[in-house]
């Protein structure tokens, strides 16, 4: 018996008024047609309705039909009825994309409904993809990945099953242990073990002793990086950083030994990452997620957060690169995304982008604290500021910087906190998690405002106030090319560097520029 947290949990499940609505629009066609079928509402719905949790994705498992059987009924007992049902589709079956069964999905109430039927499954050895047959209630609970998801709230008798016999206990204790031999269950699906963890994360629950060493041992994790496509592993990362605690869960990874068999990283990186490196991402991450807490949430909005976590993970990797097949220098984030974790591009990018921008945040944040062009150090922006006044320097080169990374400039300056001041070395106290949050936060804030009093919020929103027809014309040109964009970045420097500047001020100053370089050549 577990012997951690105590948790309430509910002697009842209490239905909602669409849930009464929508089982006994089930109830009634079982009645209609004489049909004998126990329907079950199967996995995280139990769970989270006897946590006191709502929960909208409902599941219902068959005793002897298949899904799709049971919705064509359904449907012919709602037209009977002078209803009409919504949204039917039929999911079939795909072993290769890990879609073991033929789910049947329905819309009532505003809700959709999938329906599977029960069933048991038997692995082959080199293959997650199991031999599925009908099978009992007791056999489908004990074939899912934890006991906390394997009751049942059979709606025919308004009882909640609990055929593993322990599935409430563990809910009651906040344990996380399978339903079989840890070891076992994992080999027959190795993503398991990234559920059990989300799962105990989500819920603040303790891994149990058995399922820890079966999910650090060497077998399992051949089998997770050999068995489990990328993107499965790649959207349980994604549901563990966007989840409520992420911190906690990547900590497991960590200590179950699993962090680079999910962040595989491509051959011959460079610079070499040493092996410990993985406490460093877990640390950078632990005090991104406790500045943002302690700046407020509103700060970010769910994307944000969501990479700003992903921009912290991979912080210790930021300048490591690889060679892809032309020899070309490619950042080995751009591979854990990609590869790794078959992520989407934009992430990718978002990241990288991040990444490139610290450099620059860093070296403006002394003069934004003191808002004074004086203090700023040399970068290598990439372009020339001739013609930008001292005094407008500071707010050119903020400004620049975020319309390079637009709505991600708070997650860039969030993390550049990490890492200031850049002369002293705070790597151990990061991994030590003597974070000094506190003054990491006041840092933040005092150069967010300093950002937004210099009228740079959103400042990629921007509009010239020339065109480039304009510019062809102070230019006496005829065709457009690479001075006309020139001139089109110089003319973003100026209004920044003019904030109530006019357009005819503008065109003014390029003439007169414009005339300077002619004489000179």
């Amino acid at each position: 018996m577990a012997t951690g947290s105590c948790f309430q949990v509910k002697e009842h499940i209490e239905l909602t008024e669409i849930e009464k609505k929508i089982f006994d629009r089930l109830l009634n066609t079982l009645r209609h047609f004489n049909l004998q079928t126990q329907l079950r509402v199967a996995g995280g719905w139990v769970r989270d309705k006897l946590l006191g949790k709502e929960c909208y994705d409902i599941d219902i498992a068959l005793d002897n039909m298949l899904g799709s059987e049971f919705v064509d009924k359904v449907q012919e007992y709602l037209s009977s009825t002078g209803e009409v049902a919504q949204g039917l589709t039929v999911i079939p079956s795909n072993p290769e994309q890990s879609k073991h069964l033929e789910t049947a999905r329905m819309r009532l109430f505003g809700l959709w409904i999938d329906f599977v039927n029960l069933r048991c499954e038997d692995y082959s050895e080199n293959s997650r993809i199991p031999t599925m047959k009908f099978g009992t209630a007791e056999e489908d609970a004990y074939r899912r990945d934890l006991t906390i998801n394997s009751l049942f709230y059979n709606i025919n008798t308004n009882l909640v099953e609990d055929f593993t016999k322990r599935g409430i206990e563990d809910l009651k204790f906040g344990s996380i242990v399978t339903p079989l031999p840890p070891k076992a269950t994992f080999l027959d699906d190795p993503l398991r073990v990234l559920r059990a963890i989300r799962f105990g994360a989500r819920f603040d629950f303790t891994l149990d002793e058995e399922l820890k060493k079966a999910a650090a041992c060497d077998d399992v994790k051949t089998a997770l990086a050999a068995k489990i496509s990328r993107e499965r592993i790649g959207t349980e990362i994604d549901l563990i950083i966007s989840g409520n605690q992420p911190v906690k869960a990547i900590d497991h990874i960590c200590d179950l030994t699993l962090f680079w068999v999910v962040f595989d990283l491509p051959p011959k990186i460079e610079p070499a990452v040493s092996e410990e490196c993985y406490r460093l991402s877990a640390a950078y991450l632990d005090a991104t997620w406790k500045i943002i807490q302690l700046i407020g949430s509103s700060s970010f909005d769910g994307e944000q957060r969501r990479l700003c976590l992903y921009s912290a993970l991979f912080l210790p990797l930021c300048s490591a690169t690889y060679k892809d097949q032309k020899a070309k220098k490619i950042p080995a984030v751009n591979y854990i995304f990609r590869d790794s974790l078959k992520r989407k591009a934009s992430d990718a990018e978002t990241v990288i982008n991040i990444h490139k921008s610290l450099e620059k945040f860093l070296s403006l944040i002394p003069s934004l604290l003191l808002n004074e062009d004086n203090q700023l150090t040399e970068v290598d922006w990439g372009k020339e500021f001739v013609d930008v006044p001292v005094t407008s320097k500071l707010r050119v080169l903020t400004g620049l910087l975020l319309k390079e990374i637009k709505h991600f400039w708070r997650v860039a300056l969030l993390i550049s906190t990490l890492l200031y001041p850049t002369d002293i070395d705070c790597t151990q106290d990061i991994i030590d998690k003597n974070f000094q949050l506190d003054k990491r936060k006041d840092l933040f804030v005092s150069v967010e405002s300093a950002i937004v009093k210099l009228g740079l919020n959103k400042v990629w929103d921007l509009k010239p106030l020339v065109n480039g027809k304009d510019i062809m014309n102070v230019l006496q040109l005829k065709v457009g090319g690479p001075l006309v964009r020139e001139w089109q970045q110089k003319v973003v420097m100026w209004q920044l560097a003019h904030s109530s500047g006019t357009a005819e001020e503008c065109l003014d100053w390029m003439r007169e520029t414009h005339s300077k370089r002619l004489k000179m050549e």
